[in-house]
C-alpha cells in the first residue's frame, strides 16, 4: 500500500505508542494525546504489534477493524491493549519495555472480497462464519511463505474453523490493506 503518512508523523505515532505504554506501565493510567495535525485527527482502525527486540518473537498484538477514534488516540490506546490485553501472553511489565519493538498498522476500511481476488502481501483478511472470526494482517502470509490457498486455510484455523471453511456459503470474507511501520532495532 502506498504510504499516506509522512516520516515525521510515523515517528510521532511510534513515540506516542511508546510514551503511552511507559506511562500506563508506570502508573496504570492512560495519557490523552492531542494533535493539530489533520492526518492524525482522522478516525482510523489500527493494530499495534509488540516484538521482542532480541529475538523478534511476538509479545502482543491487538487492533480494531473499525475506526472509532482519531489515529493518535487509537495508537495510544491500542499500544496499551497490545501490552496488557492479548490473552496469548502475560501482561508486559515495565522492565520489558526497553526490549520491545513497536509496529503500527493503519488499516483501510474493510471491503467484501472473493477468495480468487485475494492478493498475498496486499490484502489482510477477516473471515467470519457464525460466531467464529479470524484475522491476519497482510504481512503474515508473506512472512510465513503462504500462497493464496494456504493463507485462506490458515485463516480458517485462526477462526477455529476447519480448513476450507472459507468456501462455505455462509462464510464472509472481507479484506483490507494496511500501511505499516516499526521502530528500528537499535533505537528506543
Amino acid at each position: 500500500m502506498k504510504s499516506h503518512h509522512s516520516a515525521e508523523n510515523r515517528l510521532k505515532l511510534l513515540r506516542v505508542a511508546r510514551e503511552s505504554l511507559e506511562h500506563f506501565l508506570n502508573n496504570g493510567q492512560r495519557t490523552e494525546f492531542t494533535t493539530e495535525t489533520p492526518e492524525l485527527q482522522t478516525k482510523r482502525a489500527v493494530f499495534v504489534t509488540l516484538r521482542k527486540r532480541d529475538s523478534g518473537d511476538l509479545r502482543g498484538c491487538i487492533g480494531q477493524t473499525e475506526a472509532h477514534r482519531t489515529l493518535i488516540e487509537a495508537v495510544a490506546r491500542t499500544a496499551i491493549s497490545a501490552a496488557v490485553d492479548d490473552s496469548r501472553f502475560p501482561q508486559v511489565k515495565l522492565n520489558e519495555l526497553a526490549n520491545l519493538l513497536i509496529e503500527i498498522n493503519v488499516l483501510t476500511p474493510m471491503f467484501v472480497i472473493t477468495p480468487e481476488n485475494v492478493v498475498v502481501g496486499k490484502h489482510g483478511l477477516l473471515l467470519s462464519k457464525g460466531s467464529c472470526r479470524g484475522l491476519f494482517l497482510p504481512e503474515v502470509a508473506v512472512s510465513r511463505g503462504w500462497d493464496r490457498l494456504t493463507f485462506l486455510d490458515e485463516l480458517c484455523r485462526k477462526a477455529d474453523l476447519p480448513r476450507g471453511s472459507w468456501r462455505d456459503a455462509d462464510a464472509e470474507l472481507q479484506a483490507f490493506e494496511s500501511e505499516s511501520w516499526e521502530e528500528i532495532e537499535n533505537a528506543l
